[in-house]
């Protein structure tokens, strides 16, 4: 198969009558009504005054329709999903800030976002699927009739186009626009193909959400660029996983730590569906894996676990450990798979095989620069090298690890947290005077969000009640689990306030 640089391409060859797309109780959809549907879809945004570049956002909750309109969207416009666990101040920021044309919830969507786009003038395109139809066969309709404009640039994406936009916790309050064209999300689907060997035979049962680069790339488009089947569940949820894994008969699946460690909790009473339906392998990133995790899976499953290393700004995956029979080395995330991944000093020399300096990449799977944000582009780019702000090492062999991040990001479980943009959020709250959130440890998730806060003077406020004040923010994901009221928050030599170390010195590590 010869690379392909656009999605219209990327499945291109797959076989018209092959199944494309499954889910929980409904008939597959082939590659024939996939391409048929990509179409349509881009036919139906045309006629709306939508084309190429234009930015479409998507809030739909998991499954194999948020799968193919995302697929559909971003072949003749720009698609930006977003989580549908967010709030109306998050939707707010997000809509303003992509510069929406339109909005394509679910009919009948309770999702604050309705409201929001109304509010801003965002246009409303509602999703309609048939329960009884192919997985993820929908048609989209514009809720009021606008007036007919040609857009700038119809048809079918070019490779330059940016296919997708996602957004990226900065260490700043604002999180940063990262495009990634047709090029880059096609050639990192590519890497992902062959590091995992995908072929028409394999079937990739997805619990990964589908707002995430980790579950659109390597859950989605793939296996999809190989001719395989992908069967869409409506989210991770280990009650139903392996009721999920006899109805899809899957040869394997991608999934962050802490849902392969839920995962192994429920195994024992499933050996049996685990016998039936033998893995190939098994797929973890978006954040690092505990060895003695990876090999009770392995125990569980017989099959080996590829550990992968992604980012939003590298259309995810960067470095994998191989398939058999080469060599996984447990705790590292394996060899450069797809870009070129060296380690860089702050004055921008590349060093040798174990010293520690900061994790670059570059290759045609990485985005060009944040949108709009000169900053930032100058402070990322180094003699044409990304640097991810991932501190690590790579050995002789050539297997990269990480040994911490250089920012202060918060990554609770795969999901990145910006620790500003909580400390807004409750200094919002009138009673507080000070703040500084930070990460502390937690056992399964890697970490946690804690806040330290002082009070004004006379004024009261509780744990609890700051919790509830900032859960009406944000998602739940970002609300602190552990709010200390304090008279001071210790400082660093300097007289800054020190996020870094934060959780030691306040005994919560």
């Amino acid at each position: 198969m010869s690379d392909a640089a656009t999605l219209i391409d990327l499945f291109s060859s797959c076989a018209d009558g092959a199944s494309a797309i499954g889910a929980p109780g409904r008939p597959a959809l082939t590659y024939g009504g996939l391409r048929a549907l990509v179409g349509k879809t881009v036919k139906t945004l045309n006629g709306l005054g939508v084309g190429r570049n234009d930015r479409v956002a998507i809030v739909l909750p998991n499954g194999p329709e948020m799968a193919t309109c995302f697929i559909a969207v971003a072949s003749g416009t720009t698609s930006a999903p977003l989580n549908p666990a967010y709030r109306a101040d998050e939707f707010e920021f997000y809509l303003n800030d992509l510069d929406a044309k339109i909005l394509i919830v679910e009919r009948g969507s309770p999702s604050p976002a309705v409201a929001v786009a109304q509010k801003l003038g965002v246009r409303l395109v509602d999703l309609v699927a048939d329960a009884k139809g192919p997985a993820g066969d929908f048609k989209l309709e514009a809720r009021e009739a606008g007036a007919a404009i040609a857009p700038a640039n119809p048809g079918a994406a070019q490779p330059d186009d940016v296919a997708l936009v996602l957004h990226t916790s900065g260490t700043t309050s604002r999180p940063k626009i990262v495009p990634l064209s047709q090029r880059n999300v096609c050639a990192s689907a590519q890497h992902i193909r062959r590091t995992l060997a995908f072929t028409p035979a394999d079937r990739g049962l997805n619990i990964m959400p589908l707002f995430h680069i980790h579950g659109l790339i390597a859950g989605i488009l793939a296996p999809l660029s190989a001719g395989s089947q992908v069967f869409c569940s409506p989210g991770f949820d280990a009650l139903k996983f392996f009721a999920w894994m006899d109805e899809c008969h899957p040869t394997w699946y991608t999934a962050v730590p802490t849902m392969h460690q839920t995962i192994v909790s429920r195994a024992a009473r499933n050996k049996e569906i685990i016998a039936r339906n033998p893995l190939r392998f098994l797929r973890s990133s978006s954040s690092s894996m505990p060895p003695q995790v990876i090999l009770e899976l392995e125990e569980i499953f017989n099959a080996p676990l590829i550990e992968a290393y992604g980012m939003t700004e590298a259309a995810h995956q960067m470095a994998s450990n191989p398939l058999p029979p080469k060599n996984r080395k447990p705790g590292s995330v394996g060899l450069a798979a797809g870009p070129d991944v060296e380690i860089m000093d702050e004055a921008g020399n590349l060093l040798s095989p174990g010293a520690v300096g900061e994790i670059v990449i570059r290759g045609p799977n990485v985005t060009l620069g944040y949108e709009n944000n000169p900053k930032a582009n100058g402070e990322a780019f180094t003699h044409g090298w990304f640097r991810t702000g991932d501190q690590g090492v790579k050995d002789a062999d050539g297997y990269v690890s990480l040994t911490g991040r250089l920012k202060e990001i918060i990554n609770r479980g795969g999901e990145k947290i910006s620790p500003r943009e909580v400390d807004e959020i409750i200094m919002d709250h009138p009673a507080v005077a000070q703040v500084v959130c930070f990460a502390m440890p937690h056992a399964k998730l890697g970490e946690e969000v804690a806040a330290a806060v002082v009070l004004k003077e006379g004024a009261a406020a509780s744990e609890k009640e700051l919790q509830q004040f900032v859960g009406t923010r944000v998602a739940d994901f970002k609300v602190p689990k552990k709010i200390l009221i304090l008279p001071e928050i210790p400082k660093g030599a300097t007289g800054k306030l020190q996020r870094i170390g934060l959780a030691q010195k306040l005994g919560l590590a």
